[in-house]
């Protein structure tokens, strides 16, 4: 797997889940609250924020012909055309250099999506540390050949691309300069039903395309983040907000401070508990061991006696010999004078040697 680093933050095999808190529209329209979901995805344990960057004009055509009007089946269907989805939605473009210059500030990595080419312009005037390819984009190829030709880390989502999609935009990014691939298994269903997550792509992602893996989630809740790090996932992007009740396009799939701090806190204790392979007694484990059944002499036996299966049994506690030895033991003679209730062991029988 190839190494990727934002920020000089190692991202991959053998370490942390990078987790990104997508604000996306969830700004409302304020710049003070675009500043305050920079704090508090940072209080709630987010590595990243990720902006997006793009306007009504470079992502779409101020149409209302049926080609740029939402269907009656969209989820934001009532903003009737594209153009007034995204006219609505957008991050001007005036806030960034103030929310770059914040985050920086307050110690969290912050990047975007961009939409064009004049939006990597913006973003590599402001040194953004990486990119990240949004779903809807991997079939842009002028746009990933720019944003390669920045040599910086770029995410690429993969919501609505089929295999042959993913393999071309792969293909074009790493020929036009990117050598940091991560690829994030996405469903772009608002929010996504667990029965099309699919999260075992995960997987074969990064075994197929030789890169780091994870997940851009849109689904309820915590399941499917949790789930992806046992499958591998090396970077997690959820949507967050201040307030569900707040006025935003996104509200409705994304999570608020407190439920994300709760990702967070899952995805860490999942890190922990998935650990490394080893078939070792934990430390904490060991206490048990007088659990395990060993050997123990179960009649008092003078030296010199035979002995016979009604004078060793296999009990607990484990401080015995192991009982793979009990049809060793039989018909060999004590060594000494064993009494009820002490260990078999191998200087109290006579001729019984370790295997």
């Amino acid at each position: 797997m190839s190494k990727f680093i934002i920020n000089g933050r190692n991202i991959g095999v053998d370490e942390p889940c990078y987790i990104i808190a997508e604000m996306s529209a969830n700004h409302g329209g304020h710049l003070d609250k675009a500043i305050e979901i920079l704090h508090a995805a940072k209080a709630a344990g987010a590595d990243a924020v990720k902006l997006q960057t793009y306007r009504a004009d470079t992502i779409t055509l101020n149409s209302t012909k049926p080609d740029f009007c939402l269907p009656s089946d969209n989820p934001w269907q009532e903003h009737v055309s594209l153009y007034s989805l995204y006219e609505k939605a957008f991050t001007p473009w005036q806030w960034h250099e103030t929310l770059f210059s914040e985050a920086n500030r307050i110690g969290i990595d912050i990047f975007s999506s961009p939409f064009d080419a004049s939006a990597v312009d913006l973003l590599e005037s402001l040194n953004a540390p990486a990119y990240k390819i949004a779903s809807p984009e991997i079939t842009d190829i002028p746009l990933l050949k720019k944003v390669a030709s920045t040599g910086k880390p770029i995410i690429l989502s993969t919501g609505i691309a089929e295999l042959s999609d993913i393999e071309l935009a792969v293909r074009t990014l790493r020929q036009h300069g990117c050598e940091q691939l991560a690829i994030l298994k996405c469903t772009t269903a608002y929010p996504t039903p667990f029965s099309e997550c699919n999260l075992n792509t995960i997987a074969d992602i990064a075994t197929r395309f030789n890169c780091v893996s994870g997940l851009s989630d849109h689904t309820l809740g915590l399941v499917s983040p949790i789930t992806s790090i046992a499958l591998g996932g090396k970077i997690i992007e959820k949507h967050f907000i201040l307030d569900k009740s707040d006025e935003s396009v996104d509200a409705f799939f994304s999570l608020d401070e407190k439920e994300f701090a709760q990702m967070v806190s899952a995805v860490r204790d999942a890190e922990q508990a998935l650990g490394k392979v080893t078939y070792a007694i934990t430390q904490s484990a060991q206490k048990n061991l007088l659990a395990r059944r060993s050997l123990y002499f179960c009649r008092d036996l003078v030296s010199g006696t035979t002995i016979t299966e009604n004078d060793i049994q296999s009990v607990r506690p484990g401080f015995g010999l192991h009982t793979q030895y009990y049809d060793d033991i039989l018909g060999k003679k004590v060594a000494r004078d064993v009494f009820h209730g002490d260990r078999v062991t191998f200087e109290s029988v006579t001729g019984l040697t370790e295997k």
